[in-house]
């Protein structure tokens, strides 16, 4: 029976302590959706609180579309996989929406963001309220192309 010595015990398990890391999901930086959007998500702030701008592919608007501007908050209760929220406050049309969301690291290593949203378009009155408001979900990963090979 061959003993493993004490050194080779250590290197081992200097060297496979890697791969039991978790990943941390870090929000700051460019997505883009199933549907082609892009968001770019700026330093997400020691409170949690982070800007950015949001670029839709999709509109139900006749306007031209435009990058527009977005504000939220990351849970800071789990760094390596939080929760978050933001709003997108449309520059080309009347309507506001909010995403609500956690972002992930998947089996390969890749993050994930996995949101829902509400959006809500503003009516002339009362009567018309009851289509006012849109839900839906999305999947965003860090590039163009993510969402199509892995999801």
């Amino acid at each position: 029976m061959v003993q493993a010595s004490p050194l080779l015990l250590a290197l081992f398990l200097a060297l496979g302590a890697h791969g039991l890391a978790v990943k941390k999901c870090n929000l700051t930086g460019q997505w883009w959706n199933d549907l082609g959007s892009n968001m770019t998500i700026d330093e997400v702030k020691k409170n949690g609180d982070f800007t950015g701008k949001y670029l839709t592919a999709v509109s139900g608007s006749t306007s031209n579309i435009t990058a527009s501007p977005m504000v939220g908050s990351q849970q800071l209760a789990n760094l390596s996989q939080p929760t978050f929220g933001f709003t997108v406050h449309w520059s080309f049309t009347d309507s506001i929406t909010v995403f609500t969301g956690q972002c992930f690291v998947d089996e390969y290593g890749k993050e994930v963001l996995k949101t829902m949203w509400l959006l809500r378009s503003r009516v002339e009155n009362i009567k018309n309220d009851w289509n006012a408001t849109l839900v839906g979900y999305n999947t965003f990963g860090r590039n163009k192309t993510s969402w199509i090979e892995d999801w």
